[in-house]
Order: structure tokens, then C-alpha cells, then sequence
């Protein structure tokens, strides 16, 4: 029996036209990191606040540990919750912030004490113990916040986008301080985030949204190499895919601004049922300006010219126009390219990702 499950879960207010959730049905095992992800307005800080039992459930099952919890009060459901503003005591100090909780809840002062040492230590939070939260930085604010939650004795712990209020070189250093977090723990973590990139980095698995239905659920990698339709491979990953409308007859692939490319003949017996318009996606990574690629594949080989690049020190963007879609090539930073270079360039056949041009769902072949 997995730890927490939603069945058939559904939200819908008040003279609203539409769920804002819809048939939401996820198993989490105890100890899981799950990242909920996916545009703003998609329905996943609502479902999270469902679990957390502060929006009413209205259809569907909620069970924590072998117990539907529909209708208990949010205290009653073994939760701690981390939000997006830190809702931290002004006139309290850190360690008075932490403490806060335990002490509504009448735990003995030695234990208080105990507890909240320990939060302290775990989260680098010791020589700002007797400061308030005015004189600490986003990143030591959002420490104390986690303090307030890691304290109760709770196996679960629901965030919501708790570091979207911090900027990117703190955002990178809180990711890695809450999955350590996590491992210490060993907690059930739900997480929500807009940031595809926090997601990837930080979960065991992935819950993909858009429209408050689940699109998508699985382990980062398996997301980003085998997504099952158009919106979750271009919400999935960095730069997003490459998409192109595109019309395939026999072996081959016809984009629409002329250009040509022949399928390996084991790649056109699996298409051969898909004759006719589709639409082709490609990652940056695997559209290939090397020596190597471009000679093992010469009979494909692709021009276009450059209109913009993006110098990232371990790699480079170049984008250009082709295929009538604007097109990123993620390369080599060894793969220098000025504006107006004219580049040749292949799609790794390997590495081609095929849609329905109606459906937008992905065309799977084994």
C-alpha cells in the first residue's frame, strides 16, 4: 500500500465553469521526493493545498498511511507545510520562530529545546540564532522557515515553491540544502515549482500539469527522453525541444520550408503507419555541427544561418532559422559561431521525437 494516495481527486469553486483539478490519481511511496510542475494557473499549488486540507475536496479520495482524510482538519493529517512567503514572526528571533509551533502544541521546554538545537545545527543556522528575521537574508530566512516545519514529528512535508522569492545563485544553493534535507530526514516530500529545472535536479519522480489534469508521471529522465506528448517534451527541459511541422512519405521527412531528410530504413518501417503530416521534435543537444556527425550522417546534412547565440561558458546556444520554426542548437562551447555564420548542421535520427499533428500525442514505437 503506498503512503499517500489521491483518487480520482478534483477541485471546482464556487460558480466556476471548470475544475480547476480533474481526476488527479498519484501513489506515493513513504521517503518519495514528487515534484508537482507545469504553468502558472495549472491546478498544482491547489492540489497540494487540498492534501495540506486547506481547500475542500470536492470529489475524489484523499488517503494518508491507510486512512481517508477527506474531511480532517488540516492539524490532524501528520503535515508540515513550507510556503512561498515565509510568514515569519518579525518580532521573534530565529530561534523563537522555530519553537513557535511545538510551543502551541505544549511540548516540555527541554524537549522544545532539543528539537529546535538540532533544526538549527542541521540547517547552518547557529550564529543567527538570536536574530530576527529583518537582519537575515532570503536564503537564512527560508533556512528558518524549514526549521519551523522539521521540527514537528511529521512524515510529511508539502512545499510550495518555497525558493521563488530568492535569486539564482541562492535558488541553486537551497535546492541542494532541501534534497540533503530530505535524505536526513527520509520524510515523504510533495514539492511544487514552476521551475522544470528545480524539479529535474530535485525528485524521485515528476507530476506533470497543465489545465488541472496530469499530463505526465515519471522520473526526470524518463520525462525528458520519453515524454508522451508534445506539451510536456517542450515543458521539459533547457532550452525546450525543437518542433517542426513536417510531412513524412515512405523514408522521407519533408519540413515545410523545403528542406529534406532521408530516415535510416529501420527508423521508416516503424513510421510507416504515420504517413502524411506530423509534427518532428528535436533537442538542442542532439542537432549536431561536429566533424564525427556530420560525416557519418553526410546524405542529411542541413544549412541554416546563425541570428543569435548565447555564450554559456560550459556550452553555447546558436539559434537560427529552419524548417519555417526558429530553431536552438545546443553545442560545444569548442563550437564557436558568430551571427551570420552560415552552419551545417544534422538531426541526430536517433534522437528524433514524433507527434500527431492533431493529437499533439507522441507517436510510440518500439
Amino acid at each position: 500500500m503506498s503512503f499517500i494516495e489521491l483518487k480520482n481527486l478534483s477541485k471546482k469553486y464556487d460558480k466556476a465553469d471548470n475544475y480547476s483539478v480533474k481526476d488527479f490519481n498519484l501513489d506515493i511511496d513513504e521517503g518519495e521526493f514528487i515534484a508537482f510542475v507545469g504553468p502558472s494557473g495549472c491546478g498544482k499549488s491547489t492540489t497540494l493545498r487540498m492534501i495540506a486540507g486547506f481547500e475542500d475536496i470536492t470529489d475524489g479520495d484523499l488517503i494518508i498511511d491507510g486512512e481517508k482524510v477527506n474531511e480532517k482538519a488540516p492539524k490532524d493529517r501528520g503535515i508540515s507545510m513550507v510556503f512561498q512567503n515565509y510568514a515569519l514572526y518579525p518580532h521573534m528571533t530565529v530561534y523563537d520562530n522555530i519553537a513557535y509551533g511545538l510551543k502551541n502544541m505544549k511540548v516540555p521546554k527541554d524537549e522544545i529545546k532539543k528539537k529546535v538545537d538540532w533544526a538549527i545545527d542541521v540547517l547552518g543556522l547557529e550564529e543567527f540564532r538570536k536574530r530576527k528575521p529583518k537582519n537575515l537574508s532570503g536564503g537564512q530566512r527560508q533556512r528558518v522557515a524549514l526549521g519551523r516545519a522539521i521540527v514537528k514529528d511529521t512524515k510529511t512535508f508539502l512545499m510550495d515553491e518555497p525558493l521563488s522569492n530568492l535569486d539564482a545563485k541562492l535558488r541553486v544553493s537551497m535546492r541542494n540544502e532541501i534534497s540533503n534535507l530530505h535524505r536526513t530526514l527520509g520524510s515523504t516530500t510533495i514539492y511544487v515549482t514552476h521551475d522544470q529545472v528545480e524539479a529535474m535536479t530535485m525528485a524521485d519522480r515528476i507530476v506533470i500539469m497543465k489545465d488541472g489534469v496530469v499530463h505526465q508521471v515519471g522520473r526526470p529522465m524518463e520525462l525528458y527522453e520519453h515524454p508522451t506528448n508534445k506539451f510536456v517534451a517542450g515543458f521539459i527541459g533547457s532550452p525546450q525541444m525543437n518542433f517542426y511541422d513536417v510531412s513524412l512519405d515512405g523514408d522521407t521527412i519533408t519540413f515545410k520550408d523545403g528542406n529534406k531528410i532521408t530516415l535510416p530504413k529501420d527508423l521508416a518501417k516503424k513510421l510507416e503507419d504515420h504517413q502524411g503530416e506530423m509534427i518532428l521534435g528535436i533537442r538542442g543537444e542532439d542537432i549536431k555541427l561536429d566533424e564525427p556527425n556530420l560525416e557519418k550522417y553526410k546524405d542529411n546534412i542541413l544549412e541554416a544561418t546563425v541570428n543569435n547565440t548565447e555564450i554559456m561558458g560550459n556550452e553555447n546556444n546558436l539559434y537560427f532559422d529552419f524548417g519555417g520554426a526558429g530553431s536552438i542548437a545546443r553545442v560545444s562551447k569548442y563550437d564557436v559561431s558568430d551571427i551570420g555564420d552560415r552552419i551545417k548542421f544534422i538531426f541526430n535520427p536517433e534522437k528524433m521525437h514524433f507527434f500527431d499533428k492533431d493529437t499533439e500525442e507522441a507517436i510510440i514505437f518500439t
